[in-house]
């Protein structure tokens, strides 16, 4: 008997990306055994064209916008209680080739030990060329010194993925809980899966292929122009003291947030960026995502 996957679909106010992420999650070589539609309550028409169009998916509308990690939360909640092996998590800008699935479960099959149990698909942009967020490649992991060179060029391990087209092993929820909802947008997934990778195996699948049509700037989304600095910069401080990461890990991360704030700075200098810079920095050392 085949494993079980359900695709986790997170929408706000995106009728029109979902539409077509859903005919692309539906149009797999391999299809999901269940569609699941995560709503944030959204006010464009989306649960009208989901009861419309798609009758075949579960949709669960949430009460208020939870944003992407309380989306992903909840998803992954009702998903694991569903019974379902394979959790496939997605946003609704993320559009998959049609063998994308395919090649991640063909991926699941590898006999590694330990058993991949977090494995990505390979992020483009419209245009073709690579995403530039994306699985981050690890490739002199010292627990796994060989692997790079067994599985390229199809398979690279990872220490991270984000929530765009990622396949996840049940077995994650009961080790390692759901994503802390306390993230709202951003880092929710890098801190999850760094956690479960810190002592497992993860590996972006080459074959396994996703137009991921949102690029953000360094804390301007793409898609509404909104500037999401606080949530940057308090989200990464929760990262860096999380268990998600080592010390190599967090001088890394500590010096790529410095990078991206430099960068803001220069493009939006004032007082007033200093201000929610400052904030953001006080709310990361001082509460908790959980």
């Amino acid at each position: 008997m085949s494993e079980r996957v359900c695709a986790v679909i997170v929408t706000y106010n995106r009728k029109a990306l979902l539409r077509e992420c859903l005919k692309a999650v539906l149009s797999q070589t391999r299809p999901p055994d269940h569609v699941l539609v995560v709503d944030n309550a959204s006010t464009d028409g989306t649960p009208e064209m989901l009861q419309e169009e798609f009758p075949q998916v579960e949709v669960l509308r949430l009460p208020e916008n939870q944003g992407g990690a309380g989306g992903f939360h909840e998803g992954m909640k009702r998903a694991y209680e569903q019974g379902v092996d394979w959790l496939w998590l997605m946003d609704d800008d993320t559009i998959p080739k049609a063998k994308a699935l395919e090649a991640l479960l063909e991926a699941a099959r590898l006999p590694l030990d330990p058993r991949p149990r977090v494995l990505a698909s390979r992020q483009l942009l419209p245009n073709g060329l690579p995403h530039p967020t994306t699985a981050f490649v690890n490739p002199t992991d010292p627990r796994h010194p060989f692997l790079w060179l067994r599985l390229r060029p199809r398979y690279r391990p990872i220490r991270w993925a984000l929530f765009t087209s990622v396949l996840l092993h049940r077995s994650l929820v009961e080790e390692h809980g759901l994503p802390h909802k306390a993230f709202f947008i951003w880092e929710d997934d890098l801190e999850y899966t760094a956690r479960a990778l810190r002592r497992g195996l993860g590996l972006q699948v080459r074959d396994s292929e996703v137009i991921h049509k949102s690029a953000s700037k360094p804390y301007i989304s793409a898609t509404t122009g909104e500037n999401r600095l606080f949530y940057g910069v308090r989200n990464r401080i929760w990262v860096l003291r999380s268990p998600a990461f080592g010390p190599l890990g967090k001088a890394f991360l500590a010096l790529q947030l410095l990078f991206g704030l430099l960068t803001y700075l220069a493009f939006h200098p004032s007082q007033k960026s200093l201000q929610e810079i400052g904030r953001a920095l006080r709310a990361g050392l001082t509460t908790s995502p959980c």
